[in-house]
């Protein structure tokens, strides 16, 4: 039978973590994540499982550990917000132009700049729309409870090392630091050097004699050699596209109008669409989970049944942009958001959503 445990959702990554066999963490600590660092100090995996956790002197030292741990073959991680992953940004870079797996956690507060501490939702474009300079892509995967946050360590690693990519657990502040019961599976020990060199023959052994070791690099000094590369990085990317969308539907069987929403927005607009049901008022919602790659084809299938759709998220309607691209005027397509750290009751939605469709 799984354990049960009441634990921040924060938390669960960390625990998470140690239980499936991650080889490494490197992180710096800022709020609202810092309890990713903290879990992982005060259980001292590496005294059980061999698993290091380093405080990194910054963001880019901390992206950059990852970036050698990937190197050769390992799983490895990190964890920030918002304004830390702006910094780490290059090195997430890197790891696309050199082909490398990892997981990085990015728990949303409020920018720009510092901000505020406060959640937010506005790492949307910095995150799915590349993570850095280049034409690449992360992997981007959004929670919604911390039982997701716990299960989404071990997808994505997976992920990652599937399709030798980054990606990005996309949290919000709300979902990291809100406590729920998370059921735990049973641990996962670490990979073996044989399982390492089975998963990934593309890693660095350190040989010296260079017929015998990998070069890992995103250093290419050939225009059209880099173009070809860059071609062959987007036929992987239209495969993930093609095989990796994950989404959830509640009440959409009917629904004459659709809410779209993701973390813990999704979980405000559930409650929004039950009062609109009380009222009579066919809502459904549709979460994304996948973030890249984006569930286009679902939402142009919906859209082409509905009176209107509303993109509900903690930002000035970032996913929103998506949406009406993947609605292609089938219906239209509205906006509501809070910023700086301010959260939307469901109250609030179903206000925005009567105000947008002129329903009294």
């Amino acid at each position: 039978m799984a354990e049960k445990v009441l634990m921040k959702g924060n938390e669960a990554i960390a625990i998470s973590a140690i239980r499936n066999g991650v080889d490494g963490y490197f992180g710096y600590p800022i709020t609202p994540q810092s309890e990713v660092m903290e879990t992982l100090m005060k259980e001292k995996p590496w005294e059980t499982t061999g698993m290091v956790v380093l405080q990194a002197e910054s963001e880019v030292s901390s992206i950059n550990m990852v970036y050698g741990g990937a190197s050769c073959g390992k799983k490895v991680m990190t964890s920030s917000s918002s304004p830390g992953v702006s910094l780490m940004c290059e090195g997430i870079s890197y790891m696309a132009g050199a082909e490398l797996p990892c997981v990085i956690v990015d728990v949303m507060r409020g920018g720009p700049g510092l901000g505020t501490i406060q959640p937010s939702q506005g790492d949307y474009n910095q995150i799915v729309k590349g993570g850095g300079h280049g034409d690449d892509h992360n992997i981007v995967i959004a929670p919604a409870s911390a039982q997701d946050m716990y299960d989404f360590v071990d997808w994505g690693f997976e992920l990652a090392f599937k399709y030798r990519n980054p990606v990005v657990i996309l949290a919000d502040g709300v979902i990291g630091q809100m406590m729920e019961k998370v059921e735990m599976h049973p641990m996962k020990p670490r990979m073996t050097d044989e399982e390492i060199r089975e998963k990934a023959p593309w890693a660095t052994t350190g040989k010296p004699s260079w017929r015998n070791y990998n070069i890992i690099t995103s250093l290419s000094l050939d225009s059209d050699i880099q173009e070809e590369f860059n071609r062959k990085l987007h036929a992987k990317y239209a495969l993930i596209e093609e095989n990796e969308v994950k989404y959830s539907e509640y009440m959409t069987e009917d629904a004459e109008y659709l809410f779209t929403a993701f973390g813990c927005s999704s979980r405000i607009c559930e409650a929004a669409v039950d009062i609109l049901r009380s009222e009579g008022i066919r809502a459904g919602l549709l979460r994304p989970i996948t973030l890249f790659p984006f569930p286009h084809k679902e939402i142009k299938r919906l859209a082409a049944r509905m009176k209107s759709m509303m993109s509900i998220e903690l930002n000035f309607g970032q996913m929103a942009e998506d949406v009406r691209l993947a609605v292609e005027g089938q219906c239209p397509v509205g906006f509501y958001g809070r910023q700086g750290g301010n959260i939307f009751t469901p109250e609030e939605v179903v206000a925005e959503f009567k105000k947008f469709n002129n329903i009294q």
